[in-house]
């Protein structure tokens, strides 16, 4: 071992005890690994840095703007319904199909497409079901790389592998070549983390009792906004065309105020934006197919439709009918939040109108909670008292400016943050058409991958399912994208040092003299472990020639050893950074280093023992 050699295992080492340790951001360890091998001269600058040009970042860092279209156009909210229904609650079921379905996607998608097309699904589904993310999003990407042995482009190894026997002049393998092995490794990759996810992140009862706000839901069951808030639509031949809110002084006519207008845009382009909204004021301009938000009671709503011709879209809510979606109140511009005022606001003993919520900032209050009681209607004229908690409308902006100047009260909650969980379901198909593409796309193979998923980020950006490139960038999980473009170089100086080589022909050469089980062993077992420190693509290209090698050399099929060398490269479970599946759930899961020791190193040990006593029987020695 010369000097090089030495210093790149060390700063190896060093780094996975701080990944194992969670002291210092992983992100922060990866680069700080970079700068040590570039100052000894291990790895050139354009050698470190070539990990952050690598296709497989670029491609994480478009599949996080699909993944954020597919979520905020609430498609996954809508899969995960199905899913939902068809799984129930049961986390058992549920962590099933979600492991079935990753694997199925797996076999044609890339491991790292598959998770982030799944994971705002699996997020939301989580939700839905009242079940910790962290439950399933491991799953999740495990699911991912036992998929990927289903067919031949389900990862990069088993193309390898495929070249390594071409050259050698055994033949090619079929698409299904790998299917048979890959059902044992999805069986029993779900048998094993139905024991193994006791030690995942359960439900955080703590985090649970913490004060946020009530949600939008919640909201609107409390104040009972089906039965209080309308939609009146004004027809082509409605007398209050053209006319202004002041004009028609409807809230001293009629007892409603008019909160808000939701208007169709004339854009050509319908696909960049469908409706317009804005809160309503006394300037407010009436115009034809106008949707008013009005607040107050039905019969009050009733006859102000009636007088000018307008259509109720709403009826009146049985008292035993659940209240109606909180969506119709709250979109991505305009939301409802709860305000509470402080103990020394100057706001106690004034009436509603006396505020200054509307004037200043163009926000309605729609309600106020009085310890137990709900008071809804003729809100203007009642005054304001110490423990009251108003329920207001607005522009999410508008929103969090209020909890920003406003001393005399606290906004629950964080408007910004809420204002995101809004979905646009009016795009829900242009973004799931534009999934389709992708994914059609990858498997034909028609342009490169890369440039397949960068494609439906821009499309998802300019078709409106991202609102803005703001929130691209927002999607963007930039400590996974460090930590995978800083940990791809160390690949480089390992192999470039030949320490993955006297590693690798050093293990492989000492139990060749025991047989092709125990060479098959340490074939995959070897390769297994390589792979948690190199990615399984360089992983497979260093071993499967070696692996081919010493099986001619022992008289055997070099079949089962190539196979062997495809799978440990592939299932790669005990570290964060050895797959971007593996990165791409750790934040979102909310798991630590321990988590993967945890549930990944065993998993990972049960599959290596499954694998050598199965491959004899389906590739003969």
């Amino acid at each position: 071992m010369d000097g090089p050699m030495i210093i790149t295992l060390g700063t190896l080492a060093l780094a996975s005890a701080l990944f194992i340790s969670g002291k210092i951001r992983s992100d922060l360890v990866a680069i700080g690994s970079l700068v040590v091998l570039m100052l000894f001269q291990i790895l050139t600058p354009g050698e470190a840095l070539s990990g952050f040009s690598n296709s497989v970042v670029i491609m994480m860092i478009g599949l996080f703007v699909v993944g954020g279209g597919i979520f905020q156009t609430g498609l996954a909210k809508m899969a995960s319904r199905q899913l939902l229904q068809l799984a129930g609650t049961s986390e058992t079921r549920l962590l099933i199909m979600v492991m079935l379905v990753t694997s199925v996607i797996g076999a044609f998608v890339s491991n790292t497409g598959t998770v982030a097309v799944m994971l705002p699904v699996v997020v939301s589904l989580a939700m839905s079901a009242r079940t910790n993310p962290g439950q399933l999003l491991m799953p999740l990407a495990f699911a991912s790389s036992l998929g990927g042995m289903l067919t031949l482009i389900g990862t990069p190894p088993n193309l390898v592998i495929q070249e390594t026997l071409q050259n050698a002049g055994y033949g090619s393998l079929s698409f299904f070549s790998f299917t048979p092995i890959g059902l044992v490794s999805i069986a029993t990759g779900i048998v094993a983390m139905l024991f193994l996810r006791r030690f995942l992140p359960k439900n955080d009862e703590d985090g649970d009792k913490k004060h946020n706000g009530r949600t939008l839901k919640e909201l609107a069951r409390k104040y009972q906004l089906s039965r209080n808030l309308f939609r009146i639509q004004v027809g082509a031949d409605s007398p209050i065309q053209t006319k202004t809110l002041l004009e028609l002084n409807i809230p001293a006519s009629f007892g409603i105020n008019v909160i808000e207008i939701r208007r169709k845009t004339s854009a050509k382009n319908q696909f960049f934006k469908t409706i317009n909204q804005e809160i309503a004021g006394p300037g407010t301009v009436i115009q034809e197919d106008d949707i008013l938000y009005v607040n107050g009671t039905f019969e009050h709503a009733q006859r102000f439709a009636e007088t000018y011709g307008l259509v109720l879209l709403d009826r009146q809510a049985p008292e035993n009918q659940p209240p109606a979606s909180a969506e119709r109140y709250a979109t991505h511009d305009v939301g409802i939040a709860e305000v509470m005022l402080t103990p020394n606001s100057r706001l106690i003993g004034q009436l509603v109108k006396q505020s200054g919520f509307r004037e200043k900032y163009r926000i309605n209050i729609l309600g106020i909670q009085r310890k137990e009681q709900y008071l809804l209607h003729n809100l203007k004229e009642e005054k304001m008292r110490f423990g009251d908690a108003l329920l207001v409308q607005g522009t999410w902006k508008d929103i969090a400016l209020l909890a920003a100047e406003q001393a005399d009260v606290v906004v629950v909650g964080q408007p910004v943050e809420e204002s995101r969980k809004v979905t646009m379901d009016h795009k829900a198909p242009i973004a799931a058409g534009i999934m389709l593409l992708m994914v059609l796309l990858l498997i034909t193979e028609l342009i490169p991958a890369v440039a397949s998923v960068m494609i439906a980020a821009v499309l998802m950006v300019v078709f409106g399912c991202v609102r803005n490139m703001e929130e691209a960038y927002k999607t963007v999980n930039w400590e996974s994208i460090v930590l995978i473009g800083g940990m791809i170089p160390m690949s480089i100086a390992i192999e470039k040092t030949g320490a993955a080589k006297l590693l690798s022909e050093g293990l492989v050469g000492s139990l060749g003299g025991f047989g092709p089980i125990a060479l098959l062993a340490g074939v995959y077992f070897t390769t297994s472990i390589l792979t948690l420190f190199i990615s399984n693509t360089a992983c497979a290209v260093l071993f499967a020639p070696i692996a081919l090698t010493a099986a001619v050399q022992l008289g055997v099929s070099p079949m089962p050893f190539l196979f062997a060398v495809s799978i440990g490269a592939s299932m790669c479970f005990a570290s964060p950074f050895s797959t971007p599946p593996n990165a791409l759930v750790m934040s979102a899961g909310r798991y630590k280093f321990s988590h993967y020791l945890k549930v990944g190193l065993p998993l990972q040990l049960v599959m290596g023992v499954v694998m050598v006593a199965v491959l004899p029987y389906f590739f003969p020695f």
